[in-house]
């Protein structure tokens, strides 16, 4: 007897009102059990138990579609839980997965499903919570427990937090999946088939079948990831340009509005000062009439707003500014009037204004006071001399925590949906493109025409497939029939261009081959290796906001494909030389020196046929191949090029090349560790290597050490 996969056949009508059933169902499973911990107050939420049993029950599209809906309809009582949809949506994914492996059927698997439904709902749930109430507990559940875990002291708050929320969600999701087992169980199997959500679009494949599409030989990349990739690649950079577009008007807002409150105040505590009054105030101090006031005023004004750091008031001279009024502060006495301080570096290029008496716009600094915004306001006497400056700084450091609140929000909202839309996109490729092309695929794969037979069997097992996706793959599937149909009275013909290219497939397998032992040994791995750590500089500096107006996506795609020609030039370089175990004489470094002005001129000359329009990847190999041997410090050849002289391709490769060559073993040495490796680039940090792309590299080093490990099969 043949086995099916799960889910029945049934009219389209059918299978969307199982689909819609479920689906409600699952809702309403979701919101009822959700309010019974709150009835019982009890420290439990239960609202993933409905999410969790349709994707067991329906597939992953039911159980996502639950899970997102779930919060959303959440969300409008109190939006604070539509952050956490992402997290009802993976745990749905998991239940999914976990059904189709048979985990719930098996009581030694369901730890591991309590496991990971605690670590999505009670670990990332706890990051989430104390991201988007800025690093402090939140008003969960957990508040208390967290609260009285701190005050044992045993634990940081952050810690703290993480553990109360797993502890909660573990006894919260082992009753999850305890719910989930038991309605699995009484549920009959015919009835659990009928709810399974599937999408065949073709006969369903027999247990054989399946074997042989999930088992086919190997490939670079399935059709399937490039589907995922695809999908995921757009909608993670949708995501981030309107992430990052988000964020910086958040921020501008923000900045804005502490601007305008740094110009209140300065306003407001200008108008308290008699400028004419100045030299007086600076000595005698509370002395002088009238100084209590103002001074009173400054504090007032200081004490007015929490994001209010320090007002004073300054008059700007030649050996610095000398203190008018300063307001105190809950942690540091204003200075005494008459006091001198100097000059903050961030101001230096504005003292010539500020000595003018001129006007200078908000100054943002981020030194030994911390990130501040500062406004200066000059106050002018009678005869409108500018006797002071009132300056107000603002602590922005709230605004930091705002912004790390804001990408988490930001980020959870899509993640969720996100899964949803990347889901869907794999089931509908699963069952219209991947499941009918592998078919189709295994079919004319498996073909054999050397006899009448097995002709007419082939063609028979084509037309079973049955395909009826009612698009161009079943326009596919019917041209792959009627192709079929056609060779069997076309053999001589196919036979013929088969033998064509089989001299083609074979005379580039001899062009391969000479090229090959005319290059380094080393240089199949040292090419691909290069070319990986300088990708992930090029997405480090991008990522720091270093060269912006250099780094544009067809710039990093061109240096990165154009990575492996650096050493093109080797090919100039005699075996003897380039092979030799031994350190080489002065004369056969000069040798070896050429195969950097040898790769430009083979890419030159390449270069010289193509179209202009198609020559910008070869003219950044050809800077790749020229000048990655040259130094920072300008002691590099073959130019003695120094500094930004170097295109930035270059000193880029010239990092991943030496990195790459100190980590590799070699036959004359063996590999330095990564720890040394990246110790001696530090080292060549302004002299051998541009200092920011050294400091890329380090930033990035857990990349480094990842794609390392690869290569050497770690």
């Amino acid at each position: 007897m043949e086995f099916k996969p799960r889910g029945v056949e049934m009219s389209k009508g059918s299978r969307w009102l199982h689909l819609v059933a479920l689906c409600a169902v699952g809702l309403a499973i979701n919101y009822l059990l959700a309010k019974v911990p709150l009835a019982l107050h009890l420290p439990l939420f239960l609202d993933n138990v409905g999410s969790a049993l349709t994707a067991a029950l329906g597939g992953y599209i039911p159980g996502i579609v639950v899970g997102f809906l779930t919060n959303l309809v959440n969300g409008i009582g109190a939006h604070e839980t539509t952050y956490y949809g992402s997290l009802t949506v993976l745990i749905a994914i998991c239940s999914a997965w976990f059904a189709e492996h048979g985990y719930y059927n098996k009581p030694s698997k369901l730890p591991i499903v309590v496991a990971v439904f605690a670590l999505i709902g009670g670990g990332l749930g706890s990051v989430l919570t104390w991201t988007l109430y800025g690093f402090e507990f939140g008003t969960s559940l957990s508040a208390p427990l967290a609260q009285r875990i701190l005050d044992a002291g045993i634990m940081s708050p952050f810690w703290a937090q993480f553990t109360a929320d797993m502890l909660i969600d573990i006894v919260d999701k082992a009753i999850t999946v305890a719910i989930v087992v038991i309605v699995l169980r009484l549920l009959p199997q015919a009835t659990k088939d009928r709810l399974y959500f599937a999408g065949w679009q073709q006969a369903p494949l027999t247990r054989k079948k399946m074997m042989a599409v999930d088992h086919k030989r190997a490939r670079k990349m399935s059709l399937r990831s490039k589907i995922i990739l695809l999908v995921a690649a757009a909608m993670l950079i949708i995501a981030a340009v309107v992430t990052v577009i988000s964020f910086i008007h958040f921020q501008n807002a923000a900045i804005d509005e502490q601007v305008k409150l740094a110009y209140g105040v300065s306003n407001v505590a200008s108008d308290a000062i008699e400028a004419d009054r100045v030299d007086e105030y600076i000595t005698k101090g509370f002395d002088a009439e009238g100084y209590a006031r103002v001074d009173k005023r400054f504090n007032d004004l200081a004490n007015s707003a929490e994001e209010i750091e320090y007002v004073y008031a300054y008059k700007i001279m030649e050996d610095g500014c000398h203190v008018v009024f300063d307001a105190d502060t809950p942690d540091t006495p204003g200075s005494e009037p008459g006091d001198i301080i100097e000059f903050d570096e961030a101001f230096m290029d504005k003292l010539p204004t500020l000595l003018a008496g001129g006007e200078i716009p908000p100054i943002q600094s981020n030194e030994k006071y911390g990130w501040l915004l500062t406004v200066y306001k000059p106050v002018f006497d009678s005869e409108g001399v500018c006797q002071c400056y009132v300056g107000v700084d603002i602590n922005m450091n709230h605004i930091a925590i705002s912004g790390y609140q804001f990408m988490a929000r930001v980020f959870s909202l899509f993640f969720g949906f996100f899964l949803l839309i990347l889901t869907g996109a794999i089931w509908l490729a699963e069952y219209n493109i991947i499941l009918p092309i592998n078919t189709m695929d295994i079919a004319t794969e498996n073909a054999v025409y050397n006899s009448e037979e097995a002709r007419a069997q082939t063609v028979e097992r084509i037309h079973e497939l049955d395909i009826r996706t009612g698009d161009e793959i079943e326009n596919l599937y019917h041209s792959v029939v009627r192709t079929t149909e056609d060779m069997v009275g076309t053999i001589e013909n196919v036979e013929h261009q088969n033998e064509v290219i089989s001299r083609l497939q074979n005379g580039l397998i001899l062009v391969l081959a000479d090229m090959v032992e005319s290059r380094d040994k080393c240089t199949g791995d040292h090419v691909r290796k290069t070319a990986a750590y300088a990708d992930i500089i090029l997405r480090e500096l991008k990522r720091e906001g270093v060269y912006a107006d250099q780094l544009t996506e067809a710039y990093m795609q061109d240096v990165v494909n154009s990575a492996p020609l650096h050493d093109v030039g080797k090919i100039q370089v005699s075996d003897a030389i380039l092979n030799k175990p031994g350190k080489l004489t002065d004369e056969e470094f000069e040798i070896m020196k050429t195969h950097t002005t040898a790769g430009a001129e083979i890419i030159s000359r390449a270069i010289d046929m193509v179209s202009e329009e198609n020559s910008g990847y070869l003219k950044e190999a050809m800077n790749l191949a020229h000048y990655h041997h040259e130094k920072w410090n300008g002691q590099g050849y073959p130019c003695g090029l120094a500094g930004e002289e170097i295109p930035l391709s270059a000193r880029i490769m010239a990092v991943a090349d030496v990195f790459d060559a100190l980590v590799s073993k070699r036959s004359y040495k063996e590999g330095f560790p990564f720890e040394k490796a990246m110790a001696i680039i530090r080292e060549g940090s302004g002299s051998h290597f541009d200092p920011k792309v050294v400091d890329a590299f380090v930033n990035a080093q857990d990349e480094v050490h990842r794609v390392m490990n690869t290569y050497m099969g770690s």
